[in-house]
């Protein structure tokens, strides 16, 4: 990999009849923890431990309803091809893929393979293994194709002690898809950085689906000398693009469903053009307006650049592409809106146009999965009435959406080496709402 050269660059209970009659939660009082983080750790780097034909860095995404993208990286020639079946070391099923490179200045990566496996069942456990590779077994458990559906939701993660104390609460919980709203590596051109965070998350990317969005660390340009943004990223992160009813045509948003069409999530590029007129902006209008929501309980979205802050960090910069998109999601009744960037925790009530509104989406931010930037301490004050919870801690968050109507979000602190729920909060499903659910059309011109 010339590693020579790339160094000189240095309570849930599932009772789905119940919930709907549960009493709808008081208003929470708006909180600031005075919660104090323990000291900062160290920046790992996970060595690979094999020869160059060893399968490394393995993740898995999931592309439509039944089927998975397995990619992965050797440092020497392999083939592109997964071996599976549902019986440890038996593999009835094949199927072979790409392999690409790519260089950046004086790096050049190893062989990038990626293959798309199925059509696979519901709720099973699948044995794989990569490359014809004897060495490794590997097995993902395909998401349910109905509700309930558990995802995890963690932003700006990095590869730091907090980042391995995060993975290890994450490998700890039960969920079905991990959602992260941007930042990955933290390469910050430095391109090994991205081989060490794909050792790093592998145990559980390369278990669970992982959908991912862009963050300013993906970008990656320098003018002149790497023009070209992305690249990185768009090499070893590909995403379901072109896939399902709504492709987009771009790797930096696109939107998949979930939970046989349960649950619709839209994920969207705060570092893509989204302004009206825009490639990003016209298809976002046609993906929302081909939602059915009478057959889609909860839609959510997800961004980097928070819409919604009161954290002194980051102030103001996803205000245009709030300006911009904010009453598309609106006129959808999209439920929930997830974003990274500023390195703590908030949640605020439902809210539109700068203010509370009771059929607008909840916004949360978590861009707290454990970055070597450290955490964004100062909030303004005083605290704002949307704003919910605020805290400026490590840690993630989970979303279950048990039925139709009733979804639960719980964020959990890292504190110290233990997952502590911090803030829990119910959410109802705007298309339940009789309130919300009225008549509404979004042009598609």
């Amino acid at each position: 990999m010339a590693m020579a050269s790339v160094a000189a660059l240095r309570l849930v209970v599932l009772l789905a009849a119940a919930v709907p009659l549960l009493p709808p939660p008081a208003a929470s009082l708006a909180v600031t923890s005075t919660y104090v983080r323990p000291t900062a750790r160290a920046t790992l780097s996970v060595l690979h431990d094999g020869d160059g034909r060893t399968p490394q860095q393995v993740h898995i995404s999931a592309v439509g309803s039944d089927k998975m993208r397995v990619t992965w990286i050797t440092d020497d020639d392999a083939p592109a091809t997964v071996e599976y079946g549902t019986v440890s070391g038996e593999y009835p099923f094949s199927a072979a893929g790409n392999t690409t490179t790519y260089s950046y200045v004086l790096y050049h990566s190893g062989n990038i393979h990626d293959v798309v496996i199925g059509p696979l069942k519901p709720s099973t456990t699948y044995f794989y293994r990569c490359s014809n590779d004897t060495s490794r077994e590997l097995s993902f458990r395909t998401p349910p194709a109905s509700l309930p559906f558990k995802f995890v939701v963690v932003g700006d993660l990095g590869q730091t002690g907090w980042t391995a104390s995060t993975l290890r609460h994450v490998a700890a919980d039960v969920y079905d898809m991990l959602l992260l709203p941007g930042d990955l590596s933290y390469a910050d051109f430095y391109q090994p950085r991205w081989d060490t965070f794909g050792r790093l998350v592998e145990p559980l990317a390369s278990a669970r689906p992982w959908m991912v969005t862009e963050g300013n660390h993906e970008v990656e340009r320098i003018p002149v000398i790497h023009p070209r943004p992305f690249t990185a990223y768009d090499a070893r992160w590909r995403m379901p693009h072109d896939a399902g009813a709504s492709p987009s045509g771009s790797n930096l948003y696109y939107s998949f469903d979930v939970a046989g069409g349960a649950v619709h999530v839209v994920m969207l590029g705060s570092y893509a053009g989204y302004a009206a007129g825009s490639a990003q902006h016209r298809w976002l209008r046609r993906d929302l307006a081909g939602v059915d929501r009478a057959k889609t309980a909860f839609v959510v979205a997800l961004v980097h650049a928070p819409w919604y802050n009161s954290n002194r960090a980051h102030r103001g910069e996803g205000d245009a592409m709030r300006a911009a998109m904010e009453e598309l999601l609106y006129g959808a009744r999209v439920d929930a809106v997830f974003a990274g960037h500023v390195h703590a925790y908030e949640r605020f009530a439902r809210v539109y146009g700068g203010g509370e509104d009771a059929c607008g989406p909840v916004h949360v931010t978590v861009g707290d999965g454990g970055n070597r930037e450290g955490l964004a301490t100062r909030y303004v004050d005083p605290q704002p009435a949307a704003s919910a919870f605020r805290e400026a801690s490590f840690g993630h968050g989970r979303l279950e959406v048990v039925n139709a109507t009733h979804a639960l979000w719980t964020w959990r602190r890292n504190d110290d080496d233990e997952a502590v729920v911090a803030d829990e909060v119910w959410i109802t499903s705007l298309a339940s709402n009789p309130a919300c659910n009225k008549k509404y059309s979004i042009s598609l011109y």
